[in-house]
């Protein structure tokens, strides 16, 4: 009886915050939602280290980009686009840095694979993220440019998405992994980027699976990867 009670609350409390988020697909979501709800998996705080936000991951599983909104795991999407090449272009979103380092830390998932490198900062040159002075290593971990006590060293960590995407699907995945921002390739690769990165990661399409074969042409208008966007 306790417990037909707990799952009956569970599900008031589901309806009530389905109510409450505006992206939030109940048709989707709901079943997922309310087996998180019940075992906590998503009761986060993403503010702080995020210690279960690997977990609320991995309970919503392929379907987190679409449900995190339902259990407020979602940041506030930042409309500033940036195009940047004419290979790929780039928006810096909300970032959560906290959620993406909980979800990349762990190193490469069945959904994505992460690349970390270290870059040097100057950081007598710190007047605007885009007007940073960088010095990549080589393998040799030796410094292109000579070094001075003004710069350090800061670890940067990309997401590639397996499979290819559409640029608005790549938006909505890095933004609900609390990336900082993205790189849309136009041969459908994704990229989230890390709140440590400068000049938007790294400018090379390396998804495992993307791109797809050279006869199936890309066009953004009416390429959906296997994505219904209604």
């Amino acid at each position: 009886m306790i417990v037909k009670w707990l799952i009956v609350i569970s599900l008031i409390g589901f309806v009530a915050i389905i109510n409450e988020v505006y992206s939030c697909n109940e048709a989707v979501c709901g079943s997922v939602v309310s087996k998180c709800l019940l075992t906590q998996s998503c009761k986060c705080d993403k503010k702080e280290n995020c210690d279960c936000c690997k977990d609320c991951q991995a309970c919503l599983s392929y379907l987190y980009s679409e449900c995190c909104s339902c259990v407020e795991m979602c940041p506030t999407p930042n409309d500033t686009v940036s195009a940047i090449s004419k290979m790929s272009y780039c928006e810096e979103v909300s970032s959560v840095p906290s959620l993406f380092n909980a979800l990349t830390e762990g190193g490469s998932e069945k959904e994505w694979s992460t690349v970390t490198f270290p870059i040097d900062i100057d950081a007598s040159q710190f007047d605007s993220k885009r007007e940073l002075k960088i010095y990549r290593k080589t393998s040799e971990q030796e410094t292109i440019a000579e070094r001075n006590n003004n710069v350090f060293t800061m670890n940067c960590t990309v997401a590639y998405w397996a499979q290819c995407m559409s640029s608005s699907k790549c938006r909505q995945s890095c933004l609900s992994m609390g990336a900082s921002s993205y790189r849309w390739f136009h041969d459908g690769c994704c990229e989230c980027i890390g709140d440590k990165c400068v000049n938007y990661g790294i400018p090379e399409s390396r998804c495992s699976d993307c791109p797809i074969k050279d006869e199936q042409v890309i066009d953004e208008e009416d390429a959906y990867y296997g994505e219904d966007d209604d």
